[in-house]
This record gives structure tokens, sequence and C-alpha cells, in this order.
């Protein structure tokens, strides 16, 4: 592609927070909310500059995310799928401010969210027109956990799974793409003009499916102030189940799916089948409190309470519910009080859209 044919446009981009598992359905479920990451192209630039240039609207709560774009999981992301194309730099100067509300590390799928946000930045400025199918492919070549990046491109309740057997996330892609600049600013990077193009990632890299998800269902997400990675969590499963545990979850999952779809949804039957052998069982001890949530927040006693589960690798507890929402919310914040957790609780729509790309208006 040419430099004239590359977009000269503001845009706007929009990706949702997401939690994965859903009860039974470990790496395998997925659902987008109605909180979104944004990065927003303000201004156009009059002098050809091809840079790019990052800053976050409330730094306070992205506090220890990088704003050299050679570190950003963004504009990494974005570099790397240039490259992959051919490119040696960006393809027209780019300034970035980003709002970020969705918390890190609290297994809502901020890192997710980071990466399809990056795939569909270097999509637009270089006029890529890719779609969805190897826009995920690429966000999958660094995020490997299809979970949470299919339900944040495609959006609403999604079931995926990777082709391969390589949960890996897939840093070394983008290892080696910068050539630090310090004399331009401390936000700012050149990009060397010598990098070696990565190899292109496969095709149809996963399966997925959009389930049917119930209009009446909305999610409260109870998010602990305290960060945990994947990577710690991960580290308490076990490498190996039992068969009737490996049987326990896929029942539940069978019938989970179709449970959330139903018009009418059966609230007993929606709190049974999001249990779980597989991951909350060993990261209880992680998230205190979870366990005396998980047991004693149950229909019976909690009215418009469906089921209440881990999001992702945690520590945020995910309940689904289709009325009460502030008293459910307000009743899983004092729970987790009782064990010296502070928290916050958000009421999200479970949104069908997924990521967006689209015209702003701009400034010169």
């Amino acid at each position: 592609m040419t430099i004239d044919s590359v977009p000269d446009t503001t845009f706007e981009i929009k990706v949702p927070a997401t939690s994965a598992n859903i009860g039974p359905g470990f790496d395998s479920l997925g659902l987008a909310f109605s909180l979104y990451l944004s990065l927003h192209n303000p201004t156009l630039c009059a002098v050809f500059d091809r840079s790019v240039t990052l800053e976050y609207t409330d730094p306070q709560n992205n506090q220890g995310l990088p704003l050299r774009p050679s570190q950003n999981l963004i504009t990494k992301t974005a570099w790397y799928v240039l490259r992959c194309h051919g490119y040696l730099a960006f393809p027209r100067f780019v300034a970035i401010t980003v709002t970020n509300p969705i918390p890190l590390s609290r297994g809502l799928g901020s890192s997710g969210a980071a990466v399809v946000a990056g795939v569909l930045l270097a999509n637009e400025v270089a006029g890529l027109n890719l779609p969805k199918d190897r826009l995920l492919d690429f966000a999958l070549a660094i995020e490997r956990h299809p979970d949470n990046v299919s339900a944040a491109l495609l959006g609403g309740f999604v079931a995926s799974y990777l082709r391969d057997d390589d949960t890996a996330s897939n840093t070394k892609a983008l290892e080696g793409p910068f050539q630090p600049n310090d004399k331009i600013n401390s936000h700012t990077d050149a990009f060397a003009p010598s990098a070696v193009a990565p190899r292109m990632p496969p095709s149809q890299v996963s399966r997925h499916v959009s389930l049917p998800w119930s209009a009446g269902i909305r999610a409260i997400t109870v998010i602990p102030q305290f960060q945990l990675s994947t990577a710690k969590a991960r580290a308490v499963l076990p490498q190996t189940y039992s068969r009737a545990d490996l049987v326990y979850n896929l029942q539940r999952l069978a019938v989970l799916t179709h449970a959330l779809g139903q018009s009418s949804p059966d609230a007993k039957l929606i709190h049974e089948a999001m249990s779980d052998r597989s991951h909350q069982p060993y990261r209880a001890d992680l998230v205190p409190g979870l366990q005396v949530l998980l047991t004693t927040m149950v229909p019976d006693t909690t009215p418009g309470l469906l089921g209440a589960c881990l999001s992702g690798a945690g520590p945020t507890v995910l309940i689904l519910a289709n009325d009460h929402f502030e008293a459910i919310a307000q009743k899983a914040c004092t729970i987790f009080a009782e064990y010296n957790v502070a928290t916050k609780s958000l009421i999200l729509d479970v949104i069908q859209d997924g990521s967006t790309c689209k015209p702003c208006s701009a400034t010169q």
C-alpha cells in the first residue's frame, strides 16, 4: 500500500471488558460487557510524521502501564500487525488518547482488550480492511486465550477453542520491533527500519460460536481492590484432574450454555450449572471471602440472583442476575468486607456488538 492510499481520518476504537470461564466453562466461555477501553485519535497532523504518541486520560486508574509505544501492549500489538504486512513504520502520525476504565489484573480481560485494540489500531491506520476472523487470528497470535479475545472482538456470549494445544502467550512476536529515540520525547518512539517482518499467523487459529443470551440477565461485577496476575492464579491449578471432576464440569457446561439463553431463566438450574471443579476450588485461597460468597449467595436467599463465579482468573466475582441488582451487589460487597477486602461493584449489560472502530470529528 502506498502512503497516499493510507486513510487520513480520525477515529475511535472501543473494546469491551470481558469475563472468561463463567463457572464450568474454563478457558472456553466468554462474555462481553458494557465497559469499554477506548482509543481516540483526535488530531490530524499537517506535517507528515510517522511516529506514534500515547497518553491515558486517567493515569491514576492505569498505574504501571508504560507510555512508551515500544513498551505499551496496545502499540506493540499494532506494530506487530503492521510488520506482518510489510510496514517499516507507522503509515502516518498517530496521537492516541486512551480511556481505560477496565481494572487491571482483576479478571475482566484488560490485557485481551489491549491486544484487540492494538490489532484494530493497525487495521485502521494502514487501511488493511481485515475481516473479523483475520483480526482474531492476529489477536490470538499474542493473547492465547480465545475466551476473552473472542468475546472482546465479537461481543455477546461466546464459546471458543484454539485449534492447537499451545495456550502460552506469544510474547516473542512482540520482541525487537522498536528503536527508542529519547530525543523525541518520553512518550514517542521511532521504529527500527531494519526490523525483520515476523511470520504471519495462520488462518483460523481458533473456532468460535456465539451463544444465545437471555435479554433480562445482567452482570454484577464485584471487584476487590487488589490485583491478581493470571500467572499466579494459574500456578495453583493442578496438572491433572480426576474423571469425576471432568464429568462434573462437562455436564454443567452443556446445561449452562442453554440455560443462559432461555427467555425465562431458571435461577436454581443456572446456579447449579455454574458450579465448577476445574479452577475455583484451587483459587479460593487467593480471594478471601470467595468461598463464603459462593456458598451463601443462592437464589433461595438472594432474590434476583441466578449464579456466581470467579470472573476469569479473579479476583473479581461475576454475579448473574435478572432483578434486585443493587441489593445483590451490596450483599456481595458486605461479605468481602467481613474478610477485610475492599471492593467496588459495577452493574453491566452483556453487549452483543463487540469491538468497534468508527470515524469521529477531528481537530487540526
